[in-house]
């Protein structure tokens, strides 16, 4: 199954927005409004393109950036130099084809060129996320520290990954 790594264009917006609503229970809720600030202040926003269709799409965000996210001011103020993961989310009629893997060697590829060697996310400890605990070890990440999000009512496991430069 051939498919492209491309940035992100107005024109995906419709379907990444169905994505992430497929997705919700794992991801932030994200309406167009939301979805267009959101690639307006992203250093990285790509989709997989699988024969013309959005099959999953990434946005991470550098240090510095004018977003709110908890997770994203937490790293803020403990590292000076890093790229954020917001999200990630894999079609679910595409799940294990490697979408999510090729998706994070571009990232990774991308933060490598433009030197920065700390890569963050997170991901839910309660409710368990346990397939996306697998994936982030699998490229490295550890736990650098948990918080509460949603109001108490879901803890995250803030996680970082160096790369070698």
């Amino acid at each position: 199954m051939p498919f492209t790594i491309r940035d992100a264009t107005a024109a995906d917006h419709k379907a990444i927005l169905a994505l992430n609503l497929e997705s919700e229970d794992l991801v932030s809720p994200m309406d167009a409004a939301r979805l267009a600030q959101l690639d307006g202040r992203a250093a990285y926003h790509r989709v997989v393109d699988i024969d013309g269709e959005v099959a999953a799409f990434l946005l991470a965000f550098r240090e510095g950036a004018d977003y709110d996210s908890p997770n994203y001011l937490w790293f803020g103020e403990r590292y000076p130099r890093f790229l954020y993961i917001d999200r990630i989310v894999v079609s679910a009629s595409r799940q294990g084809q490697q979408l999510g893997r090729a998706l994070y060697e571009d990232l990774f590829a991308f933060a490598r060129a433009d030197g920065i060697d700390n890569i963050t996310c997170e991901f839910y400890v309660v409710p368990f996320n346990e397939g996306s605990s697998r994936f982030h070890a699998k490229f490295g990440f550890r736990e650098v520290g948990q918080q509460w999000v949603a109001m108490g009512g879901k803890q995250v496991s803030l996680q970082l990954a160096t790369l070698h430069l």
